[in-house]
């Protein structure tokens, strides 16, 4: 098998995080926070070195405003839904996912109103039309680091000093680049900040988080357990404890911290070489095949590792299902969960298949995949 849907999940892992995680089922297994017992105390330090892992990816002062969720869009829904109330302005850009999309789009039927900045057709935004689309109301702008359909980074340092100039909250949604591009919460004036754990972060499925400014009040989404203030029936005020009720994926997050300590040994800037290495190879000879369109820049210094295309006569899901069955090679193809990025970049109708490599595929994997698709576009 070889492996291009790392835009979905990352695979493989690095060997250290699978050994996390079952370290963890086969000799802890305590719950933080839950009780004083050895057991959860050793838990609730794996919470807390992975807490302070991500601090430093990020540049966050205070460890303790991370909370882990369930995944990026549960911590999405709780920036959104924490935050806008109806009569309240928020500017998206028109390439979001519908992990933003959907979730605003409901809160616009209770009466958020919500502006969709047009992007252009290789899914970039130009910063200079988000300060026009400002409103009174205007109370949030909530954009993506990189879109998981044409791999287009968005200028969220650009945006969040626009942010910042006219007193507006920034939300970011990191899903597609932290741990592979640099992300500064002081430096993009970001007061939240969403990730996911099993993407480039190199983590299990089933882990994320959400960093919170400490003076951005969030409405609570949820209220329950946290191992703390138990004598009371009101939620915990402090951070992290007021957005963690119930027990939290402890082994996952054991494994998100390994794939983090294997991030900083590797270096990050290292990972992106490589990868952008792997992007332009893929660009340059698959714009030679006879009938094949790529979407977004075509240019890895602007675009993650997420290469969308389509091959001319011939349907996207035919092409990834091809791919699989006779070549062993694993791609996405449809809407991507993001149809307003389809509709920007005109291909609403269509869908497209799109390849997304990662740090352990090779030069040798990309080139069967360039193969495989020349004999698709010939037949």
């Amino acid at each position: 098998m070889i492996y291009m849907d790392n835009a979905a999940t990352s695979f493989p892992k690095p060997e250290a995080v699978y050994r996390a995680v079952d370290y963890f089922n086969r000799n802890l297994g305590g719950s933080p926070g839950r009780g004083s017992h050895q057991s959860t105390l050793k838990a609730g330090a794996v919470l807390l070195e992975c807490r302070e892992l991500l601090a430093r990816l990020f540049n966050i002062a205070d460890a303790a405003q991370i909370a882990f969720t369930a995944n990026i869009t549960d911590a999405i829904n709780i920036g959104l839904k924490g935050v806008l109330r109806p009569g309240d302005h928020i500017i998206t850009s028109s390439m979001e996912h519908n992990a933003v999309a959907r979730p605003l789009y409901g809160l616009s039927q209770e009466g958020v109103e919500w502006t969709r900045v047009p992007c252009r057709p290789d899914g970039s935004l130009d910063p200079a039309h988000i300060a026009p689309a400002v409103k009174a109301n205007t109370r949030m702008i909530c954009m993506l680091h990189a879109s998981n359909l044409t791999g287009t980074i968005l200028p969220i340092k650009d945006v969040g000093q626009i942010a910042h100039q006219y007193g507006l909250l920034f939300m970011v949604d990191s899903a597609q680049t932290a741990g592979v591009l640099p992300i500064d919460v002081e430096a993009s004036h970001i007061d939240i900040l969403t990730f996911t754990g099993h993407k480039s972060l190199l983590g299990p499925q089933g882990t994320g988080g959400i960093y919170v400014h400490p003076r951005v009040k969030l409405r609570l989404l949820r209220e329950g357990g946290t191992g703390s203030a138990s004598e009371s029936l009101d939620q915990p005020t402090i951070m992290p404890d007021r957005l963690e009720s119930g027990t939290p994926n402890t082994p996952g997050i054991a494994g998100l911290a390994a794939g983090l300590e294997f991030i900083f040994k590797t270096g990050m800037e290292n990972i992106r070489r490589h990868e952008q290495e792997l992007t332009d190879l893929l660009i340059r000879e698959l714009r030679n095949i006879p009938g094949l369109k790529i979407y977004g820049p075509g240019d890895s210094r602007l675009m993650t590792a997420v290469i969308s295309f389509n091959i001319a006569g011939i349907d996207c899901g035919e092409v990834s299902l091809l791919l699989d069955q006779n070549y062993g090679i694993i791609t996405r193809s449809g809407m991507h969960c993001a149809p307003l990025a389809h509709q920007t970049i005109g291909t609403a109708e269509l869908g497209a298949c799109r390849i997304s490599p990662g740090f352990f595929n090779t030069t040798d994997e990309v080139q069967k995949v360039i193969e495989a698709l020349r004999h698709i576009a010939r037949t």
